[in-house]
């Protein structure tokens, strides 16, 4: 997620913002599980896997609401 974003705009927003630099941390963590879930190597009910997507989902949104705020003309 932000990949493609300047790497030192992002840094700025890192630091600048704990909310912002809590909900990319959650991402990233919630990312790995999933990832982690879908290749099998930990065994998870299908309820339970969507409930991790539909976090990981919510926690991006709220990112590219936050990182629009933040680079108006990105939108």
């Amino acid at each position: 997620m932000f990949e493609n974003e300047n790497e030192q705009e992002l840094e700025a927003l890192m630091q600048s913002s704990y909310e912002f630099r809590t909900l990319y941390t959650r991402h990233r963590e919630l990312d790995r599980q999933v990832d982690t879930a879908e290749r099998a190597k930990i065994p998870m009910e299908e309820t339970a896997l969507h409930v991790l997507k539909k976090e990981k989902l919510h926690a991006k949104d709220q990112l590219d609401k936050l990182w629009s705020e933040m680079h108006p003309s990105a939108s």
